[in-house]
């Protein structure tokens, strides 16, 4: 298949990069540093699964270098959407499928206006990735999957084509039964984990370990369930349990979110599509969220990073 990863980052880059070892024709699209390191020292992967080097990865600031594709993997940072999309449109022809792979809620909606409804697919990536240096992919999660589908449902024959192709790439990926409600549950789960290692400047392992900190990273999540049912989602009555276990027993205890990296590094953070998102979708459905209120508060004066 012809794929191509918009943009080279943290996410785009790991899956890319496992398609193209696997054969498949991928195109990353990068900027500044980041483009620049992959030109020279090719894309190199450090994972927990397998590191994996492509010394001459197709890599380019241009989109219209590269024309239509079958698959886009549109995983950008939330404040550039817009500007991305329209960038990506020359990668978009009559029958390619772009996957939303963002860390909020609301990517589709944001999307699809710009590539067309009927191009524009929603879906997860469930991974800890980072770039640790400019062309350099720390994967540090022993998960790393992808979830996609059609909100109505409906069978696509390009998404299964491109779940089959996935999966023989040995990649844990599959087309969703629930698409809304798996944006949802991930959103719930990610927004108070970029909540919780943000605001406290700790890894997850540490704020499981004390019983304030805890209460805290639980309180995050109930709060945004609470958004997610008033919005009309079909959650999973069981889902804040479930991950407050699969954070004990599956992430690794020194993990923390991409916003938690971003503000220690000092760069611009996604605080207002994530938690200042739960904030405001609360005060629209009369859902009181003080804990998620505090937490943005808290970190507002950084969201912008160093100037």
């Amino acid at each position: 298949m012809k794929i191509a990863a918009m943009a080279a980052g943290a996410v785009g880059a790991y899956f890319g990069a496992r398609m193209a070892a696997a054969g498949h024709e991928v195109f990353f699209i990068a900027r500044g540093a980041n483009l620049e390191a992959i030109r020279k020292h090719g894309l190199k992967i450090e994972s927990v699964h397998g590191d994996l080097h492509l010394p001459k990865p197709n890599v380019t600031d241009d989109p219209k270098s590269v024309g239509p594709v079958d698959i886009v993997l549109f995983a950008v940072k939330l404040w550039d959407t817009e500007k991305a999309a329209e960038l990506a449109r020359p990668l978009v022809g009559p029958d390619t499928r772009v996957i939303t792979l963002q860390n909020g809620v609301d990517s589709v909606e944001r999307v699809a206006p710009i590539l067309g409804a009927d191009k524009v697919v929603g879906g997860v990536a469930y991974i800890a990735t980072v770039i640790s240096s400019p062309g350099v992919i720390s994967h540090t999660s022993q998960f790393a999957m992808l979830r996609f589908a059609r909100a109505d449902g409906r069978a696509d024959a390009k998404l299964q084509a491109f779940a089959d192709a996935g999966k023989a790439a040995k990649i844990d990926i599959a087309i969703s039964e629930n698409i809304e409600r798996e944006r949802w549950q991930k959103f719930i789960f990610l927004s108070a984990m970029a909540g919780a290692t943000a605001g406290t400047r700790q890894p997850i392992g540490k704020i499981l370990a004390d019983p304030d900190t805890r209460g805290l990273f639980r309180k995050l999540m109930e709060e945004t369930f609470a958004v997610g049912k008033a919005k009309g989602v079909t959650l999973n009555p069981n889902y804040i349990d479930e991950r407050m276990i699969f954070a004990e027993t599956k992430a690794e205890p020194g993990m923390k979110a991409s916003m938690a990296h971003d503000l220690e590094r000092g760069n611009r953070m996604e605080l207002d599509w994530l938690t200042g998102k739960v904030v405001a979708l609360g005060r629209e459905l009369k859902v009181p969220t003080p804990v998620n209120e505090a937490v943005y508060t808290l970190l507002k004066l950084h969201r912008m990073g160093k100037s």
